[in-house]
């Protein structure tokens, strides 16, 4: 059982009476969410921030969504609704099990069937209507260029304006589904290497497949570059280069940027760290 937050043990023991708590333990935390793991039974995700509590209700809206689809692996469903506790949202999904690759390991051919299982899950009408909607907020290129830029470092300012110039030179693809977390604990692998579920959908969007094979580098980039084509590969190389594509996906997601300095405080790093 953990020890701290004894609030999340209340909250999962209300959203779940009855179930035996005392196997739980608190997951990496995220940047709006906790996430209490009842192995073999539940994952319960309780809000830490407002931004939180509001998408929750999409966010778990897109699980069920993804659910009407024919896919190869598995997607938590809810197991309760969204229920608010002082402020707080939560919601059960369900268990996955398996287990996730390494960082800095994996077999390309893994990789490539993660992003090719995923990139091929259908955009209905239906799925999109619950997704982020980029259309419907600030262009994430202006965001960046308006919010971010002139906070940076001056040492930085030109070159990060350069790295956004390479992006917006991309020749535009058709849009796919992008999961948008593609990396670490999210993708879970049966013990004898069969894709069994991909978890953590909150920054799901359509956008360039690429994003997501630039999310696979956690497992290596030479790994992914003999997983992806080599114009994927160039691409998703690029998206990278501006901020570490895991923060990149944090501007595109159709909302204002509701805290610009910290994150730059999140990316400077990220840019120190790529010129060594």
């Amino acid at each position: 059982m953990i020890e701290a937050e004894p609030d999340l043990l209340e909250i999962a023991d209300a959203l779940l009476p009855g179930t035996d708590l005392d196997t739980a333990v608190l997951a990496a935390e995220g940047n709006t969410h906790h996430v209490l793991l009842v192995p073999g039974v539940a994952a319960v995700r309780v809000s830490r921030r407002p931004l939180g509590a509001a998408s929750m209700p999409r966010r778990i809206e897109v699980l069920r969504r993804l659910a009407k689809i024919d896919l190869p692996f598995q997607v938590p469903q809810p197991l309760t609704p969204v229920t608010e506790f002082g402020g707080r949202k939560a919601v059960a999904v369900s268990w996955i099990g398996g287990t996730a690759l390494p960082k800095g390991e994996g077999d390309p051919a893994q990789i490539a069937e993660v992003l090719k299982a995923i990139g091929e899950v259908p955009l209905t009408d239906d799925l999109m209507e619950a997704l982020d909607g980029r259309g419907k907020g600030p262009r994430w290129s202006a965001i960046i260029a308006d919010e971010i830029l002139p906070r940076l470092p001056e040492r930085w300012q030109a070159e990060a304006g350069e790295r956004l110039e390479a992006a917006l030179e991309l020749e535009p693809v058709p849009d796919s589904l992008v999961h948008g977390d593609l990396s670490g604990s999210n993708v879970h692998w049966t013990e004898d290497g069969k894709l069994l579920g991909v978890l953590d959908w909150d920054n799901a969007m359509p956008g360039d497949p690429a994003i997501d094979a630039a999310l696979m580098a956690w497992h290596g980039w030479e790994n992914v570059r003999k997983a992806v084509s080599a114009e994927t590969y160039r691409r998703a190389r690029t998206w990278d280069a501006l901020f570490g594509v895991e923060h990149l996906v944090a501007t595109m997601n159709g909302r204002p940027m509701t805290s610009p300095d910290g994150f730059v405080a999140a990316v400077v790093p990220w840019l120190e760290a790529s010129q060594r």
